[in-house]
């Protein structure tokens, strides 16, 4: 190897030892110089770039310390057999994660955006003051490690709030506060060593479930729901072994029918008699527009076969990735070890926040707010796509805090929602959230964050977009 091509700028701060070192390291990582090429001489390499010896000769060594190179005495210094460069990744490290499920972190919610409740209608001022005073009290606190489990007072609240609003009945001892439903879900598999096993899900269900689940090492085998929610027989048919169901009984994510009482029973039966394990996913809580919530899966289960996962993501503000895990007795000094040494729960002031939230009253007021707001957003959603009707989208369902509606079969839904974001809108499409090759094509359209001066302008852009 007569020359080498380095470009040192003496005009830099960083040594020329140091730019030396980085060029043939860079020309070893991407290949150019192949393992066993042999590197000039200390002096040639001097001579070529107008250096001292000594200088080249602190760049060799520090190739030499990193196994970049090898030092063969007489033989000279030559490139060290290096493990293969992968391929380059589909796409750049940086780049946000589930790209299909989320457009974008961080940034204001759009038009028809799923999952994030109302900015606007959101008591900010109550918020705040509540947050100061408990970040005020959190900085003048004993300095020692909180409990893994959750804060005391927050564990205390969440259990009679579920008392209270769900029907179910558990101690603080039961409730472990997570980050987010999806904290709660990876605690719940790893607690229940599910790895390997098989999961019931619901066809169609929450992508992020479904991705989680195979993340987790578990084969995931779909079962369709009907009007009366997850078909029970058909799961038994088609994989009676599973060791687990996870299912939202309250209101069917995406669709929105509530499972009912005959359904709820045979999943419990079938849980109990094959000592499976059921996950109730209560992502609304009693968030329910149209009349009352009905009571969590879990006030039914007796025989200690089923973990209640809830969240203030939709109720409160997804940036808290605040949930809580409600495991039967028998776990409960399983599950807090667990979190003590995997997974602590998140920042305690931000606990001891959403605890006086909900002791002094304020979340249930916040909720019935919202109800009624929600519930007249989307009958102006509806009145809007009404007024815009075509052959082209049709509404099938009203569903928790959405709108489904279907798309002609010659549509991409994905290639819709993906075109309506320069347009400000964020609808969801609705085929990934089937693991059947024949789903249909649709979009969920969010009732939370609708501007009403834009509304029917809204719609007629995203019914252009389908033609």
């Amino acid at each position: 190897m007569a020359d080498l091509p380095i470009a040192l700028d003496r005009a830099k701060k960083t040594p020329l030892a140091a730019q030396i070192y980085g060029a043939i390291r860079d020309a070893i990582e991407t290949g150019r110089f192949a393992a066993g090429a042999r590197l000039p001489s200390w002096r040639d390499l001097a001579v070529q770039l107008g250096v001292s010896r000594g200088t080249v000769r602190v760049a060799y060594e520090r190739l030499i310390d990193e196994q970049f190179a090898i030092g063969l005495g007489a033989a000279g210094t030559r490139v060290a057999e290096r493990p293969p460069t992968s391929s380059k990744p589909d796409r750049s490290p940086d780049a946000s994660p589930l790209p299909g499920l989320f457009h974008d972190f961080g940034t204001a919610p759009l038009a028809f955006q799923m999952g994030v409740p109302s900015q606007d209608a959101f008591p900010f001022k109550l918020w705040s003051r509540v947050l100061t005073s408990e970040a005020r009290r959190a900085a003048a606190a004993p300095v020692s490690y909180p409990d893994p489990r959750g804060d005391p007072g927050l564990r205390k609240e969440v259990a009679a709030y579920l008392g209270l609003a769900r029907g179910i009945r558990c101690t603080p001892a039961q409730v472990l506060v997570t980050a987010g439903f999806a904290g709660a879900l990876g605690l719940a598999i790893r607690g229940l060593q599910l790895e390997g096993k098989t999961a019931w899900m619901e066809d169609p269900g929450f992508p992020l479930t479904r991705t989680a689940l195979g993340l987790a090492g578990m084969k995931v085998a779909p079962v369709p729901v009907d009007a009366e929610g997850l078909d029970v027989a058909t799961g038994i048919r088609g994989a009676a072994g599973a060791a687990l169901a996870v299912v939202t009984p309250g209101q069917q994510a995406p669709l929105g029918m509530t499972m009912s009482l005959q359904r709820r029973l045979a999943l419990l039966a079938w849980a109990q008699a094959t000592g499976a394990w059921i996950i109730e996913d209560d992502y609304l809580s009693e968030l329910q527009l149209k009349g009352r919530a009905t009571p969590a899966l879990a006030s039914l289960d007796h025989g200690g076969r089923l973990l209640h996962i809830g969240s203030f993501s939709k109720t409160i503000s997804p940036a808290l990735r605040l949930g809580f895990l409600v495991v039967p007795p028998d776990l409960a000094r399983r599950f807090g070890e667990l979190a003590a040494c995997l997974a602590p729960a998140p920042a305690a002031a931000m606990q001891r926040a959403v605890a006086e939230f909900l002791r002094e009253g304020h979340y249930l007021r916040h909720l019935r707010h919202m109800k009624r707001l929600y519930a007249a957003q989307r009958e102006m959603l509806l009145r809007c796509l009404a007024a815009v009707s075509s052959d082209v989208i049709k509404v099938e369902a009203t569903a928790g805090l959405g709108v489904v509606t279907l798309l002609p079969e010659s549509m991409s839904d994905v290639d819709i929602a993906l075109r309506a974001l320069p347009f400000g809108m964020a609808p969801v499409p609705l085929s990934p959230w089937y693991m059947q090759p024949s789903a249909p094509q649709g979009l969920l359209l969010g009732v939370t964050n609708l501007n009403e001066r834009r509304l029917l302008a809204d719609c007629r852009r995203l019914v252009e977009l389908v033609r």
